[in-house]
């Protein structure tokens, strides 16, 4: 009496966290430090509470199905300064759909690009490996196959995408991949985005690039992308310079608004236009006030900064303690620090009941690969979302609780 392939999806990390931690409890006299969950502690900027508030009438109206004209010119504006852009390459009204956070978006992908059949066979999705869970729930929902890409050390933590093998190329349909990347911090470079989108192209699947952590980094600006499709400059063929391709950016990590639910996804109008229909059933739109207040953050740079100088100081902070200990290394992008613990879920019971550190185990966000290995059964995951101090006690306390371990 239900949908079956919900019974193959009963790992979710969080849920399995819970069950390995069980009736464990910190001990006494600990505050608990949770630094399992990527969600922002910075304060967000103070500007939106009088726009979210200006004019209560409108949350009482049903928002327009793709946004207001002004939301989607604030994100067009910030897409052409961000990635250099020509004025006008990124056209507000076809090439922009306002999503509710990227996380809904980012599952409807794969409603929109994978199809009954592809070419005869089951449709192939390819993502990486660790990954974001949502990719696998979309690709399964949706009737695809997935086809993990090592991402470990091995790749510099990117999947690579030319070494699939060309039968599964051949029925692939859509392709995950995520700069910087969740967990490890990992960037694609410019020429690896660039080759992504010419496979894309050539074989005809959609390419979607997950960015929601594109503006946190403490060295460059990571490139996205835009800027692959800048380059590869198809415009001038008479085909849309976005073909094939869909980037996902949200305002969750960026502005420290997880609560808003407040996203875009922007690329080949023609993919646009069908998930603008398929979200007209599955989607539910974000209210007009909290359209307005993303407006104005997409159209501030500042307390973007501030928040990216924030999250510098405590990669340094952490850096400095570890000490080069569980391979810790800055990462490109994100606020997430990646340790070699040796096991993950040994390392994780340790933390949380001798010294109240909730951190995620790195198996829990990975699959086994061809070789029958976890690429993440060795790493923990720890988010560095909270404020300099509880990084030091946090930071500290793995040092001492893992040293007693070892």
């Amino acid at each position: 009496m239900h949908n079956d392939v919900l019974d193959s999806l009963n790992d979710y990390p969080f849920d399995r966290l819970r069950e390995l931690l069980g009736d464990t409890t910190p001990p006494g006299g600990c505050d608990p430090i949770h630094m399992q969950i990527g969600e922002p502690k910075h304060p967000a900027p103070d500007f939106i509470g009088p726009i979210l508030t200006q004019d209560m009438s409108e949350w009482g109206r049903y928002p327009p199905p793709n946004g207001t004209s002004d939301l989607r010119a604030a994100i067009a504006d910030w897409l052409t300064a961000r990635y250099e852009l020509d004025a006008g390459v990124v056209d507000p009204a076809q090439h922009i759909a306002i999503v509710s956070g990227t996380r809904e978006a980012l599952f409807m992908a794969a409603l929109l690009a994978v199809p009954g059949t592809r070419k005869g066979e089951r449709p192939a999705v390819l993502m990486p490996n660790p990954f974001y869970q949502v990719y696998v729930g979309g690709a399964a929902l949706a009737g695809g196959e997935a086809i993990y890409l090592p991402a470990g050390p091995e790749t510099d933590f990117q999947p690579d995408f030319t070494v699939v093998h060309d039968a599964d190329l051949n029925r692939t349909a859509l392709a995950y991949l995520n700069t910087p990347a969740n967990p490890q911090g990992s960037i694609a470079g410019i020429e690896q985005l660039k080759v992504a989108v010419t496979l894309a192209r050539e074989r005809d699947f959609v390419l979607a690039v997950d960015e929601c952590y594109s503006e946190i980094y403490t060295g460059n600006k990571p490139p996205g992308l835009f800027d692959a499709c800048r380059e590869l400059g198809l415009a001038q063929n008479g085909r849309d310079i976005f073909k094939n391709t869909l980037v996902f950016h949200s305002l969750s990590k960026r502005s420290n608004v997880p609560g808003l639910r407040s996203g875009f996804v922007a690329g080949d109008p023609d993919l646009i236009r069908l998930l603008l229909r398929l979200r007209q059933y599955g989607g539910a739109q974000i209210p007009l006030p909290v359209m307005n207040a993303s407006a104005a953050l997409w159209r501030d740079e500042v307390h973007v900064s501030a928040s990216r100088d924030l999250y510098r100081e405590k990669f340094d902070l952490a850096l400095e303690l570890l000490d080069g200990g569980f391979g810790a290394t800055r990462p490109g992008g994100g606020f997430y620090l990646w340790l070699d613990v040796g096991d993950s879920e040994a390392a994780t019971r340790a933390l949380w009941g001798e010294a109240g550190l909730r951190v995620l185990p790195g198996a829990y966000l990975a699959r086994e690969n061809e070789n029958g290995t976890n690429p993440g059964a060795a790493y923990i995951r720890l988010a560095l979302v909270h404020d300099l101090e509880t990084t030091r006690v946090a930071i500290t306390r793995l040092l001492n609780t893992l040293a007693r371990s070892a």
